[in-house]
């Protein structure tokens, strides 16, 4: 019996981090600490719960179809090159191949991490908490709303940006933001879970700027990165 139940708990605790079983490429959740350094949301009956899923309804009954078809190409689209539009047509993965695998390795730091604190914090997505509202972007059963993985992999893969291109700061944060935003035009999240989602993403990209592996990757990529967009190489060192 006692066996048994030692195997149970190991099943349990596997099937809730799964993230763990992935190596990280430059922060582990050991260094990041996002559940502990998270506030904890809302409660399910919290007066700031009801406030969030009543914002949530304002947001739905005023959403054009504009702001939807965007909110879906957001949903869609979680990788640096949402940044298009902020950095023009050269910006491809097919102009930028280290580029992009170097943000591919950035990205997959953001589930490592927010799998953590999704798993502790265990927030029922407000679509099946309210059946009233109405998501527009891809939904699904498990409770893993707080924080948002889009919402961090904006932020992360902005300041990864910023990083090569800082002459272009403002537009990328701005871009995030509005990427962090759509996750609520979609239905998917609370208003709540986008900052904390920002915290994490500085958090992570803070520890990521004293590793030397990334600093190795980052000037790769960042010489490729302003050759392609003819911006001056020595300008933002």
């Amino acid at each position: 019996m006692k066996h048994r139940l030692i195997v149970a708990i190991g099943l349990a605790t596997f099937s809730i981090t799964p993230s763990l079983a992935r190596d990280p490429a430059f922060v582990s959740p050991d260094q990041s600490h996002a559940f502990q350094i998270l506030p904890t949301p809302p409660a399910p009956d919290a007066e700031t719960t009801k406030a969030e899923l009543a914002e949530l309804h304002r947001i739905e009954a005023r959403r054009t179809e504009a702001e939807v078809a965007r909110a879906k190409f957001d949903d869609e689209n979680e990788n640096i090159f949402l940044f298009r539009d902020v950095l023009g047509d050269k910006f491809t993965k097919e102009n930028l191949p280290v580029t992009a695998a170097f943000a591919a390795r950035v990205r997959g730091d953001e589930g490592v991490n927010t799998d953590v604190a999704k798993a502790g914090f265990h927030r029922v997505r407000p679509y099946n908490f309210d059946k009233t509202l109405h998501p527009v972007c891809k939904t699904k059963a498990k409770d893993d709303s707080y924080p948002s993985g889009h919402a961090t992999s904006g932020y992360l893969l902005a300041l990864t940006l910023i990083d090569m291109v800082p002459e272009k700061r403002d537009a990328i944060l701005a871009r995030a933001e509005d990427y962090g935003h759509n996750r609520l035009v979609c239905g998917v999240h609370y208003p709540t879970d986008v900052p904390a989602s920002k915290l994490l993403a500085y958090t992570i990209h803070a520890i990521m700027e004293v590793s030397p592996e990334y600093q190795k990757e980052l000037a790769a990529a960042k010489a490729e990165l302003r050759q392609a967009l003819e911006l001056d190489a020595q300008a933002a060192n």
